[in-house]
Order: C-alpha cells, then sequence, then structure tokens
C-alpha cells in the first residue's frame, strides 16, 4: 500500500474529513519511482473509475510534473467532505489502495475555494 504523509502535518486529511463542507477540492501529489509508472497508471485509472461512480463526485484530472519529475497529481472536485470520506472508506476502495506498491507516497490534502 502505499504511504500516506500529510502535506500540512497540522491538518491531516483523515482530521479534514471531520469538517463538514463543500464543495471541495481533494489535491493529491503522488512520489512514483520512475519504474513503477507504467504499473501505476492502470491501478490509479481503475481507482478513478471507482471513484467517478460514487455520490457527491464532480471531476477529476492528473497531471504530471514536467521535465524527469517523479510526481503526478490528481485534482478531484468533490460536493463535500463527507461524500469523499464515504468513498474514501468503502472496503471496495480500499482493497484497491492496498494494491499500490509500498515505495509510491502520497501526499493527500483537501481544499476549499476561496474568493481572491
Amino acid at each position: 500500500m502505499a504511504k500516506l504523509q500529510s502535506l500540512d502535518p497540522h491538518t491531516p486529511m483523515f482530521a479534514q474529513f471531520q469538517e463538514k463542507t463543500g464543495p471541495i477540492v481533494l489535491a493529491n501529489t503522488f512520489v512514483v519511482p520512475k519504474e513503477r509508472y507504467a504499473s501505476f497508471l492502470p491501478l490509479f485509472r481503475r481507482q478513478a473509475e471507482f471513484m467517478k461512480a460514487q455520490p457527491g463526485f464532480v471531476s477529476l484530472q492528473m497531471h504530471k510534473g514536467t521535465a524527469d519529475s517523479r510526481l503526478l497529481m490528481n485534482v478531484a472536485v468533490w460536493e463535500s467532505t463527507e461524500a469523499l470520506a464515504t468513498a474514501f472508506g468503502s472496503p471496495e476502495f480500499q482493497r484497491m489502495a492496498a494494491e499500490f506498491p509500498d515505495d509510491i507516497v502520497s501526499y493527500p490534502h483537501i481544499f476549499e475555494r476561496i474568493d481572491v
């Protein structure tokens, strides 16, 4: 299973699930070793297809770092933290998440839009 690390150590993603808000954006940055890149994407696509079918899902885009970067970033929009937490906690999603190799590191964080 990929290692989950907090982007903001003061506010880990699981603590963010407690805040009832929405719509939200999940930005999840993955550090993927070069030799895992080809096998990572099919696993991620399976997870993405599952999430797209869940109540409260709005959209998803995957981005990759430029040049020789080992970073991939998933940006997903959800109607609420509750919808994301329910989908994330489902046994089916957890089974798929367990398929990621241990040398992949994931930095998920939840954001809400602010007016600038």
